[in-house]
Parts: C-alpha cells; sequence; structure tokens
C-alpha cells in the first residue's frame, strides 16, 4: 500500500489491487477520522471490500454479458450470483506505478498485458491520485489501442463511512431525473425523480434501502456528504463526462456509496437500443477520453 498525505487528507492507494483506494480519512481535532470505508488489511487483495475501487471499460452492470455494437455480438464472463457482467475488468488487476511522490501517484493499465482481460478490444487506462490542500482529486482515462471503434465508459465506486443516530450523514446528489431499474438495470430512458430519491435539497440519508441511478445533473453542482460529528462537509465535483450517480445505501450496513459513472448500469443495451441518455461513448481507435472527480473537505 502506498501512502498520501497533506494537512487535509491521509489516503492508502493499493496499485496491485486495481488502483483501488484503501483508505480516505480527514483532519479532525488533530486526529485521523476515516470518511471512506476502510479497508480491512486482510482485504487489500480484494477490491469489492476495498474504500473505492475503478470501474472500466464499463460501469456496473451488462445484462447476461451481452455486449452489442454494431452489427456485432460479444459475450462477455459473467458473474456466478447475478448473471451480468459487473464493474469492468481492471478491478481485479495489477497496475503499473508510472510516478510517485508524497501527494501525487499516477498508474497505467494496458489489456494486452492480460490475455484473460473481459473485453473484446484493446485498450489502456490511466488513474491518477493527487492531494492539493483540502481537496483529494482521481483522474481516469481510457485510450482505444484497438484498429476498430467500440463503445465504453468508466465510473468509480468510493464507500462512505455511515453513522446512525444524531451523527447520521445528510447528502445532496443534484439530479432531477432516475432510471427505473429492472433486477438493478435500466430498463428505458430516465423519468422524473420519484419523493423516497429527491435528494436535491441536503437532507439524512435514512436508514431505507436504496439502490438508484440518478440522472439529468444540475450544472455543476457537487453531491455533498455532510458529517454533523466532524461538521464536516465533502463535496464531490465530477466532470460533465459522469452523467450519472448511483446511490447505494444497504439497510443495516455502516457504509453508503455514491458512485459518479459515465454509463447507467446495462447502458450498453439503451445504447444498442438507441435509448438516449445511456452515457456509454464511443471511441475511435487511437482516441483517448479522461474525466476526473474531485472530493473537497469543506469545515
Amino acid at each position: 500500500m502506498i501512502t498520501l498525505q497533506n494537512r487535509s487528507w491521509q489516503v492508502g492507494i493499493l496499485p496491485q489491487t486495481g488502483a483501488s483506494i484503501a483508505f480516505g480519512r480527514i483532519k479532525h481535532h488533530d486526529e485521523w477520522v476515516d470518511v471512506l470505508r476502510p479497508t480491512p488489511y486482510s482485504d487489500y487483495t480484494n477490491s469489492s471490500n476495498c474504500s473505492s475501487f475503478i470501474m472500466l471499460p464499463w460501469c456496473n452492470r451488462i445484462k447476461d454479458g451481452v455486449l452489442r455494437y454494431g452489427d456485432e455480438t460479444y459475450q462477455l464472463q459473467t458473474t456466478k450470483d447475478d448473471g451480468t457482467a459487473r464493474h469492468g475488468d481492471v478491478r481485479k488487476r495489477e497496475w503499473t506505478v508510472n510516478m510517485i511522490d508524497a501527494y501525487h501517484i499516477s498508474m497505467s493499465l494496458n489489456s494486452s498485458d492480460f490475455p484473460d482481460m473481459n473485453w473484446p478490444f484493446a485498450f489502456s487506462a490511466k488513474a491518477e491520485y493527487r492531494l492539493d490542500g483540502a481537496e483529494f482529486k482521481w483522474s481516469l482515462s481510457i485510450k482505444n489501442e484497438d484498429s476498430r471503434a467500440f463503445p465504453t465508459g468508466f465510473g468509480h465506486h468510493p464507500y462512505f463511512v455511515k453513522t446512525t443516530g444524531a451523527n447520521a450523514p445528510h447528502v445532496q446528489i443534484p439530479c432531477n431525473g432516475y432510471f427505473e431499474l429492472t433486477n438493478y438495470m435500466a430498463s428505458g430512458a430516465a423519468v422524473s425523480l420519484p419523493e423516497r430519491l429527491d435528494f436535491r435539497d441536503m437532507r439524512p440519508l435514512g436508514v431505507a434501502n436504496i439502490n438508484d441511478v440518478m440522472t439529468d445533473r444540475i450544472g455543476d453542482e457537487p453531491a455533498r456528504m455532510q458529517y454533523p460529528e466532524y461538521q464536516t462537509t465533502l463535496e464531490m465535483f465530477a466532470d460533465p463526462l459522469f452523467k450519472h450517480i448511483l446511490l447505494y445505501a444497504p439497510e443495516g450496513e455502516p457504509y453508503y456509496a455514491v458512485e459518479p459513472m459515465t454509463n447507467v448500469s446495462d447502458g450498453f443495451n439503451l445504447f444498442a437500443q438507441n435509448i438516449e441518455g445511456s452515457g456509454v461513448f464511443v471511441l475511435e481507435s487511437g482516441e483517448e477520453k479522461q474525466a476526473d472527480v474531485r472530493l473537497v473537505v469543506r469545515q
């Protein structure tokens, strides 16, 4: 594990585990406190249990692992529990560290180095984490290394600490719409938010089970996670390429997730059906796209 630290943040990075984050802590009364769900040492090789992991070359799920593009159909490997292709492939791979100092780490990955990569097109990716004052910045990019164009997407899956009672977190998600999901996958175009998911104004996260994809972001407004115990708000700024935010708050668990994603869950099937708003984008041969997320501490 590689630790980056400044006066505001202390974070752990795991290059060998998909460039995942092991912990994210902020300073409170001269002590470090976890705001990202900390990873047990025994799980440092398991991205699913990390504080945050990268989803690439697709976000969330692809139904039945069937990828359609143009006149071609490709069968991806699927998970045993739900029969979908889930959360991309790079989170299980070792990334190469290209540069590191006290506040910054840059890593890369090339799919050609992994003959069993679960994707039919050649690509490379870069991931950077940087501390700058109160800001923890995540940069992620994908480049088409194939001779063919292909559809793709990426995102981050950060888990945040969820306390209860008077110290329970408050959340603000600046989105006007959401996708109705079937088995956690979008089945059509986005619709207006129902009351239960209207987090446009700051409100308590609550205890009900939530696993929904919100969209139609409101300008450049950040998502906000407020922690009364620390008198601290985390602001999550995401580049426009991240069209969607998945809010995942499993009932009874001490964590929740606010996930910036370029494509909605099963967006590749929406894209194949020409349904607007999927968030899937196409990379031509040699083309590269990058997008950033910034977590900013406000105290």
